[in-house]
């Protein structure tokens, strides 16, 4: 589990489910052009987790982007994949809070279980 969410657990909560962005992501030119720490430092940062209470997304070191939505705030969890992420198990995630709130993730390492996670907690 990541240092993030585990420095911000709040009290009688646990991680239910964690997944890292997808091995495809060494493939993009930033990657190639980086060789390959751009995608390392991308994937070894970032953490997509599940608890029994919230959705926690932190990705970045430096310049930090989070996103924390109490799952009774989320009306549904979609998955896009094409067809080749579904032969490599990954897509895209995106989360539709109350009041209209988007937020989407790309290239997540099996979204599928992520989402069936999500549904089994609601």
């Amino acid at each position: 589990m990541g240092s993030y969410v585990n420095g911000h657990l709040i009290r009688d909560e646990s991680v239910v489910y964690e997944t890292k962005y997808h091995w495809v992501i060494f493939f993009t030119l930033k990657s190639i052009f980086t060789l390959t720490i751009y995608a390392w430092m991308k994937r070894w940062l970032s953490e997509f987790v599940i608890t029994n209470r919230r959705i926690v997304i932190k990705e970045g070191f430096i310049a930090r982007r989070t996103f924390e939505m109490n799952l009774s705030k989320i009306e549904t969890v979609n998955v896009d994949q094409t067809v080749m992420g579904r032969i490599l198990n990954f897509g895209s995630i995106t989360i539709i809070g109350t009041g209209g709130t988007t937020e989407t993730f790309h290239n997540i390492a099996r979204p599928m279980i992520f989402r069936q996670r999500f549904q089994e907690l609601c």
